[in-house]
């Protein structure tokens, strides 16, 4: 059986001492060698006398060593100390996330088919909606109820991954009205590209109305943006019209989410 005396996880997590003495080995590490102790002591909430104590024992105990008045460099045996302790409380958010909250979570789902509590149930999405079933899925939990088919049903103790596809964003660019607005897009081609796609978005009052005269009207307009990259995420694939002066923000935007995107030149000459 193991020391808990030994074990580094049960170290930190048990002794406040111990604890800020990791936090400040990390910071004199991320700061040497000019180590401002104030600055330590306002981030974590103690007296700059009690850093200088803290700092003077890891000097004691060879974690840290001194290079003049406020010059302080980690020791390989520090490094060794925090490596050390990292690696358990990285060890245990892994056993909270993956084995703890992934127990204790209840996802909510459309039940495929009547289900019973207990039932073994496969998890999987359909048509942006989170679907579960008794059939074999990539991942599988357990029911919590009982479901008639179409009804929620809750689903814990879930493992592996849903599998599903991230849909594609087609983006359409609107001018300003100052540029002419609507009546610059090609309306069948834009309608061509609206009628492809399940979801349609507008930003802007002019993208809103170039997709009225193309026959479509748009399914977002307050927060579109957001809404096409969340229906996205869900495998739906989405058309969003916008105006040209928030064309660029929502490509940088699309590139920060990584998802697919494809625009489309609809601006007459």
């Amino acid at each position: 059986m193991t020391d808990r005396t030994d074990d580094p996880l049960s170290t930190i997590l048990r002794s406040k001492r111990e604890a800020t003495r990791f936090q400040i080995l990390v910071e004199i590490a991320e700061h040497q060698p000019a180590v401002r102790q104030q600055e330590i002591a306002d981030k974590l909430g103690v007296t700059p006398q009690a850093v200088s104590e803290y700092i003077r024992e890891l000097v004691e105990d060879g974690m840290v060593s001194s290079h003049g008045r406020g010059r302080y460099v980690v020791t390989h045996a520090g490094i060794e100390w925090v490596l050390t302790n990292a690696e358990a409380l990285e060890s245990y958010a892994r056993h909270v996330n993956r084995d703890i909250i992934q127990q204790v979570s209840v996802w909510t789902a459309i039940a495929a088919e009547p289900i019973r509590k207990g039932d073994r149930v496969g998890v999987f999405m359909k048509n942006g909606w989170l679907y579960a079933s008794k059939s074999d899925q990539s991942a599988q939990g357990e029911a919590i109820m009982d479901a008639q088919a179409g009804t929620d049903v809750g689903v814990a103790r879930l493992s592996g991954i849903i599998d599903h596809s991230e849909g594609v964003i087609h983006v359409c660019k609107v001018p300003r009205i100052q540029r002419g607005g609507s009546r610059k897009v090609h309306a069948d081609a834009l309608k061509r590209v609206l009628d492809a796609t399940p979801m349609v978005g507008a930003v802007g009052l002019e993208a809103y109305i170039a997709c009225e005269a193309a026959g479509r009207v748009p399914d977002m307009f307050f927060g579109a943006r957001e809404g096409a990259i969340e229906a996205a995420f869900h495998g739906i694939d989405c058309a969003v019209a916008v105006v040209d002066e928030e064309f660029t923000d929502l490509l940088k935007r699309l590139e920060t989410v990584s998802l697919t995107y494809v625009i489309h030149d609809l601006i007459k000459s």
